[in-house]
């Protein structure tokens, strides 16, 4: 009887080893830092697939004329992008002298390369151009065949909504809510800032209960790094790719 128990106990072991995953490594605006790159750059979405980055995040806005930009901050330069047309918006470089990507261009280079896709829409003063950036980035994702290799966020709860019934993909909300109240909105993940998770130290273990999983950002130093690890966090994003690569590698 004892040795019987002891294999179900090697059993059960055995099987919460091959679930149990390290976390996915998620470049923020792409891997960015290095010589020759900027945030959200072509350059930087080539660079994180080279060090071996599991997703790239990105961000994007919508034009007064209907293209959508992969951009941080609502303006580039002081152009605000979605009061800007098209040929304003394409004029203007990054900090590294690349132009603007256009989200067509973004994903077309992404589509040749590993790193899935995880895209934000950003929140616009006008609603209406942010339904539109919604519906257009998922155009866009589902024409280039990336839709099974792309997850959405936002900040907007217009746009999450709007992301959950139309788009078919994962979708992570970054407002901290509640776990229970996050299930109810259709989210497949929380997607916080770490202040919330160490605010609230039962979350993640309230969020996988739910059968969601976990996003953190933006995380960066060593010590913050290995405490999502240890809590058993499902993505890490980050501005130090190739530092959660060595510290998930190391912990092997």
């Amino acid at each position: 009887m004892k040795l019987r128990f002891i294999f179900v106990l090697m059993v059960v072991f055995a099987g919460l080893a091959v679930f149990a995953r390290a976390p996915r490594v998620v470049a923020h605006r792409g891997h960015w830092k290095p010589e020759g790159s900027a945030q959200n750059s072509i350059r930087a979405l080539v660079k994180a697939d080279s060090v071996g980055v599991d997703a790239v995040e990105l961000d994007v806005w919508i034009d007064s004329t209907g293209t959508v930009w992969v951009n941080h901050n609502r303006d580039i330069n002081g152009v605000v992008i979605e009061s800007a047309d098209s040929a304003t918006v394409a004029r203007e470089r990054l900090s590294n002298g690349e132009p603007i990507p256009t989200l067509r261009r973004f994903l077309t280079v992404a589509s040749s390369l590993r790193p899935d896709i995880v895209l934000e829409v950003k929140t616009h003063a006008d609603s209406l151009r942010e339904d539109a950036a919604v519906d257009a980035s998922i155009a866009l994702v589902n024409e280039l065949g990336l839709a099974p290799r792309t997850t959405y966020i936002t900040f907007s709860r217009r746009a999450f909504e709007r992301l959950v019934a139309r788009s078919g993909c994962p979708a992570q909300f970054l407002s901290a809510v509640e776990p229970a109240e996050l299930k109810a909105l259709g989210a497949t993940a929380a997607d916080y800032n770490i202040i919330h998770f160490r605010k609230h130290p039962t979350w993640i273990k309230d969020l996988h209960e739910l059968g969601l999983g976990v996003n953190v950002w933006t995380v960066n130093s060593p010590e913050d790094l290995r405490w999502c690890i240890d809590e058993g966090v499902d993505f890490i994003t980050t501005n130090e790719p190739e530092l959660l690569i060595e510290i998930l590698s190391s912990a092997r």
